[in-house]
């Protein structure tokens, strides 16, 4: 093992898509590895899942071309490509999210320049209040469009504003009533709206042709209450992060651990110095409050957590020495830590936990 290693379960990745699929049969999968694949991987995840997904999502053209480099699958791009990057986008394959007229010339150039021609799926902006056209801009922006014909038009799609974490489904209702309304002017164009947290409650939706299966891909839930909702998914955590103590001593009664003086020792302690810190993406915000596992028990985290290393607590460990396994997030034994305990604790959410992850830290795919 390097200082450090990502280990990534593939037959959880294949669980948790043919747990999503059933929810929405018939329905062609589409797999969200963006930011790093949610902070797994992006070439380990896409290789992985390869033939178990219908389609990729990315976010930029700098993930496009990491994608290109281990598969040749569809793959749509939802977020901002510069216009000067659009014709190299569109060389490779990538289906570009499409929300204003100004970028239709370049769409244009980019077929004349690569004799490929552009995909796009139109972002309606539907409740939401980010990138997209209004709905009631659909009619005129359709109309503009068909001065293109070189370009194709996909899917015409929306994401939704709060679907995970309340029971009340009226603004998510809304939104689906909005982005239908919008399609009418796409001439029938089908279209997406279903992330990991809808297709788990509005399903699919009507005349949709892709599902963008994100967080749950990865083995975790929306939201808690989605948790409770549907824990006969089972949905398993993709990603374990482990490491090896650094050193292992005994401190006296009265002495500081980390910067800051933020814990001092009450009595003889014995200590183990882990070296990770929040540079490889382990929060500082668990500096005396995160646990890890070694020996397959929890151990405390003990003052605040550098760039580079912290310290735990090993007083209950006599037997723990240097170069033993450090897991910070996974199971070790009959013990595990989650990416919710550890949001929970720093203040935000699974998603940005993960995200956060280091991607210069090695991946590795197990099974």
């Amino acid at each position: 093992m390097k200082l450090a290693t990502i280990e990534l379960s593939k037959s959880a990745l294949l669980h948790n898509i043919a747990a999503f699929r059933a929810l929405a049969p018939g329905v062609p999968c589409m797999a969200v590895v963006k930011a790093n694949a949610y902070g797994h991987g992006l070439a380990e995840v896409a290789r992985a899942i390869e033939g178990a997904v219908d389609a990729f999502q990315v976010d930029d053209l700098d993930e496009l071309a990491a994608l290109r480099e281990v598969t040749d699958k569809r793959a749509l791009v939802l977020g901002y490509v510069e216009r000067d990057e659009i014709s190299e986008a569109v060389r490779l394959g990538g289906e570009l999210a499409i929300y204003d007229a100004e970028r239709l010339p370049y769409l244009k150039k980019a077929f004349e320049s690569t004799k490929v021609r552009p995909v796009v799926h139109v972002k309606v902006d539907a409740l939401l209040g980010r990138q997209g056209i209004l709905p009631n801009q659909a009619a005129a922006f359709a109309a503009e469009l068909a001065k293109y014909p070189e370009i194709e038009v996909a899917s015409v799609y929306a994401h939704f504003a709060n679907i995970e974490d309340t029971t009340d489904l009226t603004h998510a209702q809304a939104q689906l009533e909005m982005l239908a309304e919008a399609r009418k002017a796409f001439a029938g164009v089908a279209g997406h709206s279903a992330s990991s947290a809808a297709i788990m409650t509005v399903g699919a939706g009507p005349g949709s042709n892709l599902t963008r299966l994100g967080i749950g891909l990865y083995g975790c839930y929306p939201s808690a209450a989605l948790a409770r909702s549907h824990a006969e998914m089972a949905l398993k955590p993709v990603l374990r992060w482990k490491t090896k103590l650094a050193q292992v001593k005994t401190l006296p009664a009265g002495h500081p651990v980390g910067y800051g003086l933020t814990y001092v020792t009450s009595k003889e302690t014995r200590i183990g110095i882990v070296p990770q810190g929040y540079s490889d993406g382990y929060p500082r915000a668990l500096s005396n409050t995160g646990e890890v596992l070694v020996g397959g028990v929890r151990r405390a985290v003990l003052g605040r957590v550098a760039m580079n290393m912290f310290a735990i607590d090993l007083s209950a460990a006599p037997e723990a020495k240097a170069e033993d396994v450090v897991v910070l997030i996974g199971r070790q034994g009959d013990e595990q830590i989650t990416m919710e305990e550890l949001a929970a604790k720093t203040g935000t959410i699974n998603y940005e936990m993960m995200a956060r992850i280091s991607p210069l830290l090695p991946r590795e795919v197990l099974d």
